[in-house]
Formats: C-alpha cells, structure tokens, sequence
C-alpha cells in the first residue's frame, strides 16, 4: 500500500508531462470504446436482419444445401406438415422455437406480355403472416427500427410482391404507383421486329368466373417455371406492391408470393411440398443445442433432412464479422503502441530527473527489486487512472452519439436506420478495454524500472 501512495504521488510530481500521457492514453481508449461499440452495433444489427429474413435454422432435405438452386423442386421434403408436427410436438424444442414456417425457393421467368418484356426471377414462397411474426424478432434489443409492412396476406393467394428492379423491368413502377421508379422502353421500341412474348397458352385454364364475381384489377404478370415432372407450367402473380432490395441483382430478380400460388407453380397438380422449414429461436445463443436435437429427432424418425444455421446459409455474414474483426484489431494495435511509447516515454524522463533520488535511497537500503517495484507502481497507477477515466469519457461520448438522434444505411440495406455506439451495454468490451490499457501501461514501465533498478549506487548520487 506503501508503494502505491508514493507512486500516486510520485506520478504527479511533473503535473504537465503526466496530464499529456493521461490525455494521450484517454483518447486512445476512447477510440477503441467508441469503434468497438459501433462494430457491436452493426455485427447486432446485421444477425438480427439475417434472423429475421431466414431464421436461425433451416431443414432441408439431403443434397438440397448442395445442389437444390439447379433444381429445387426434385429436392423437396415430402409430408411437410408431418415433419412440421414432429419439430413442434418434441418437448426439447418447443420452449426454444419461437417461428416454424415452410418456404419454397422457385427459379424461372417473369413475363409482363402485355408489355412484351421479361426476366428470370428469384422467388421466395411463404406464409405471409409467419413472416411478420419473423420481421418482429428482437433477441438481441436492438430494437425493431427496421420492421416493415407486407403487402400480403394468408388469405391472398394469388398475391405478392417484387423487387423494384424487376418492377421497372417488366414495365410495372407506373401501375404500382412506385417512387423513384420510371418504366423503361417497350420492347417494341428497341427491338421492333421481335414477336411479342405470350405464356396464356401454358396457363392453366380455370372455370369461367361468374358474372357477379369481383374483378381483380391488381396489376399482374406470368411466372413461368418447369415443373418437378420437367413441364412448363406459368400462374399469375397479382401484385400488391414492391419491396426493394439492398442488392441491385437480387432487386432486379425478386418475387415474393404466397406458399400455396409457388406451390401451384413449381408442383402443378401433383403432391405440395416446400423446399425448406425455417425456424426461429428465442435466443440466438440456443442455435448449436436445437441443431442437435434436430438432428437427433431426423435421426430418430429415419427423415433423410439436413439442418443449416444462418451462417452457413448466408456466408456474407461470417466475411462482415471478420473483416470488421480485423478492422477493430488493426485499431487496437495502433492505438496500443501510442500507448506504449507514450508511457516508455514518460517514465524514462521520469527515471532520468529522479537518477539522484534513485541513488539516494538506494544508499539508504532500498532493494534493486524494491526500485522496479516503486516504478511498476507508478505505472500501474497511470494506467488505472487513465483507464477509468477513458472508460468514463467514452460511456459520456456514446450516451451523446446515442442520443443525437444520426442515422445511416448500412451495406446491403435499404431503410435508414439510427446510429448507435453500443458501449455501456457491452461489458466484454469495456472490461477488455480497461484491463487491456492498465496491462499495457505496467508493462510499457518494465523496461525504464529496469533501467532504474540497474542503477550503480556511486553513480547515480554523483548524478546531477
């Protein structure tokens, strides 16, 4: 205890030179409290709309994670709603599921023959109410700033939506009342001599429509996708509206309808299966303990299915958390060596004004270990103060960032949302921070206590 009081006091002895390592180390942890919050924030935000969009988990059959975007309709799982009984009928999973949903993943082409244009699309099916129960997932409080409205309905089958890329292609930005959204040239215009483009002839025929039956006036267009038996089969998508993509490929190739009309679609009359059963945890912590169940209940049952997680299923994921990684470790070093040097400076300053005051109480019995002892302390004091006084400014910092009411729009997103600096709830963090900066404050004072305890008696009280 001794040595400690002597070390505070020793450290301001040159109030100037100590207040400028002070400063010095404070900026430093409050660069890396302030990034590091921010990198939480967005690697928070980015698994939370990973999980809303495709859930922790998804049931496949076998083969599908491989090879099912060539053909997904031969990789579909058979009596789903059994499967589907059994997820949520197992007393294992039932507290940590908190959405199980089926979905099909289509492949084909969109055509607005009314207007002569088409494209290949992407398409999602599913049940629209199950996905907005998925958009309301907040395991992480980060809030529920990015929820929107579907333009969907279980009751609406033959409804959906599209990409607003694909809405301008297929010349629909004008019936759809979007913004910012122009059709382009009819096709006519460019290419006047090619015949227009039809699929009412594949179109399955339906019984006339009473004479009292409603209209649908909805601006539509053809889906045009093979069959599981290999034949071409097109239904009619009635569209309610768009949803725009972070992506411009996948916003020019983006088709979201109901479950049953992707059904119609990809199975025809034969037997309705999805290509995939998504769930969503509670708790992103509990992803590693229900894929093993799952695996164990497939197994258990003799289901040929396999289990992904959201990583594996978006790998984009996994790339932003390693490249903000090494952003923030490339910070740290930095802002580490500041440190480093800073503190090796003063000290070593310090040693040469006390090199009189060394050989003075070393002549008087001091210890060599005692002396690296005494200015050890005085670095671990430095580090300390400086330190808690960083973690302070940084918290009062982030609190202000936080309340500042700034947004912007990350990578791959297409509404603004709030800009936050998760510090005061990060305690990995802030302990990290903390303990990382007085460590490298001890440490940065070895080598001038060192130097110090060195010291020949005789020569250091003929200094000065």
């Amino acid at each position: 205890m001794t040595t400690l009081v002597i070390a505070w006091r020793n450290i301001f002895r040159n109030r100037r030179r100590s207040a400028l390592t002070l400063l010095a180390i404070v900026v430093g942890a409050v660069a890396v409290l302030l990034f590091g919050g921010f990198v939480t924030s967005i690697l928070f935000g980015l698994q939370t709309n990973t999980v809303r969009a495709i859930g922790h988990l998804q049931v496949f059959r076998q083969g599908y994670f491989e090879f099912g975007a060539g053909k997904p309709g031969a990789y579909g799982i058979k009596d789903y709603a059994r499967v589907l009984r059994l997820i949520r009928d197992d007393a294992a999973l039932q507290p940590l599921i908190r959405v199980l949903t089926p979905t099909l993943q289509v492949f084909g082409i969109a055509g607005n023959f009314a207007e002569n244009t088409s494209r290949t699309f992407y398409g999602r099916a599913l049940i629209p109410s199950d996905r907005l129960r998925m958009w309301a997932w907040d395991g992480l409080g980060i809030g529920n700033t990015s929820l929107r409205q579907l333009a969907m309905s279980d009751d609406d089958r033959d409804g959906g939506v599209i990409g607003v890329g694909l809405a301008r292609i297929l010349h629909e930005c004008a019936a759809l009342k979007v913004l910012n959204c122009t059709d382009g040239p009819s096709e006519a215009d460019v290419s006047p001599d090619l015949p227009a483009e039809d699929f009412s002839s594949l179109i399955e025929i339906d019984p006339p429509a009473s004479s009292g039956a409603a209209v649908d006036r909805r601006p539509k267009i053809d889906l045009l996708a093979a069959t599981v038996a290999g034949a071409p089969n097109v239904v009619t998508l009635q569209l309610n509206g768009v949803e725009r993509q972070g992506a411009k490929e996948l916003d020019d190739n983006y088709v979201l309808m109901h479950l049953d009309l992707g059904q119609r679609l990809l199975y025809g009359r034969g037997e309705h299966q999805v290509t995939g059963l998504v769930i969503q945890l509670h708790h992103s912590s509990d992803v590693a303990g229900a894929r093993r169940e799952l695996r164990r209940l497939f197994a258990a049952q003799g289901l040929d299915l396999d289990v992904r997680d959201y990583t594996e299923l978006n790998p984009f994921y996994l790339q932003v958390i390693a490249m903000f990684g090494a952003i923030f470790g490339f910070l740290a070093v930095i802002m580490g060596v500041i440190v480093l040097f800073t503190v090796v400076n003063t000290m070593s300053m310090s040693v040469m004004e006390r090199t009189a005051e060394i050989g003075t109480i070393r002549a008087l019995g001091l210890r060599r270990s005692g002396v690296r002892r005494l200015f050890l302390a005085e670095g671990l004091v430095l580090g300390v103060l400086s330190a808690s006084l960083g973690l302070l400014v940084g918290l009062g910092l982030s609190f202000l960032v936080n309340r500042a009411g700034l947004t912007w729009t990350p990578p791959t997103s297409v509404d603004p949302v709030p800009l936050r600096v998760m510090v005061a709830g990060n305690p990995l963090l802030l302990a990290g921070c903390w303990f990382g900066l007085v460590a490298l404050s001890a440490l940065s004072s070895l080598l001038p206590a060192n130097k110090a305890a060195r010291l020949e008696v005789v020569d250091a009280l003929r200094h000065g």
